[in-house]
């Protein structure tokens, strides 16, 4: 297959694979392009996710109803003052009397927040990466964020690198400067991801934003109520960060179906690299839900005995199936459970 043919097939499954059809760009959102243009951002999202890169998280977790809960929050973030708070103005201060300048401002700048109201005033988003990872490197890209996701929006910003995880706490006015408001949704927390990942990335930090279908997960986080069900003897469920149970949805099937694609596109390309890297999309992809993999004495069984009952073997796989050729063809390929 000519190069051109496998950037066509790769843009293709791709865009399916790693970016949602409800996916949604802001007009100030950059968009980094490596050499080679949008295939070679596919390869590199492909790449990435089956060498397991470490994925960033970007969760909302909470935001204040009125100016009363939002200070108790700055508190909280802060330290009671004790930790830099830097704000959208790239100002960095610290103590309490820093915390009650922020808290006099929000108050009464622009659209005033009163001590309770009936919305939310602000909303609570947490920017974190694994364990390991430089914590000035997360602030740095957690700024560059910010700047770019909320560049109309009141915020502050504090650095905790006391825990495990380095991760910033970011506290966003939800009332605009030119009076919109913000109303975070799933297609935008994914746009945060990828926009974070993107940061790290200029920093040096190797990050991905895959999906979680893309990948495959299937853990689940422990809720209140199943620990509260399990410590009085009742059946909770599984506990947080075991397997749930695996429904083999539409998305989960397409996403096994463009695995299956993008690796037979690689593995017929004409590039050496291109066909390495299909051997480790079939060594990734086989583990994935929705995917089933035949070994390779089994596979050599079955075309064997086809061939003792003078049929062709069945390399035609199915609908979805990795086909490669019996010359570039190293081990056999996944295939979709129906």
């Amino acid at each position: 297959m000519t190069q051109p043919a496998t950037d066509g097939i790769l843009i293709q499954w791709g865009d399916r694979l790693f970016y949602p059809s409800n996916r949604v760009i802001k007009s100030h959102t950059p968009r980094l392009r490596p050499p080679g243009g949008r295939a070679a951002e596919i390869r590199s999202r492909i790449l990435a996710t089956v060498r397991r890169a470490p994925q960033v998280m970007v969760k909302v977790t909470g935001g204040g109803r009125g100016m009363a809960a939002i200070a108790a929050h700055l508190r909280y973030i802060s330290r009671g003052g004790r930790l830099d708070i830097e704000d959208d103005r790239g100002v960095v201060e610290r103590g309490q009397d820093a915390l009650h300048e922020i808290e006099r401002q929000w108050r009464v700048g622009g659209a005033r927040i009163d001590g309770v109201s009936p919305r939310r005033e602000a909303f609570n988003v947490m920017l974190s990466m694994p364990h390991g990872t430089d914590a000035l490197t997360v602030q740095r890209a957690a700024r560059e964020f910010a700047r770019i996701e909320f560049t109309d929006h009141r915020f502050v910003m504090v650095l905790h690198d006391h825990q495990a995880n380095p991760h910033v706490h970011l506290s966003v006015k939800a009332k605009s400067k030119q009076g919109a408001r913000l109303n975070p949704r799933k297609a935008d927390l994914q746009r945060w991801r990828e926009t974070f990942a993107e940061k790290l990335r200029e920093q040096g930090i190797d990050a991905e934003a895959s999906p979680q279908i893309t990948r495959g997960g299937n853990r689940r986080t422990e809720g209140l109520w199943q620990r509260k069900a399990r410590a009085t003897g009742r059946n909770g469920g599984p506990h947080k960060g075991e397997p749930a149970p695996m429904k083999l949805s539409r998305s989960r099937r397409d996403a096994a179906l463009a695995w299956c694609e993008i690796a037979k596109a690689l593995a017929a390309s004409g590039d050496v690299e291109d066909r390495r890297l299909a051997r480790r999309v079939v060594d990734y992809a086989r583990y994935l839900p929705g995917i089933r993999y035949t070994p390779p004495q089994q596979e050599a069984q079955r075309e064997f005995a086809e061939r003792e009952r003078g049929r062709a073997p069945a390399r035609e796989l199915n609908r979805s199936h990795t086909a490669m050729t019996q010359s570039q063809r190293t081990r056999p390929e996944p295939d979709i459970e129906r």
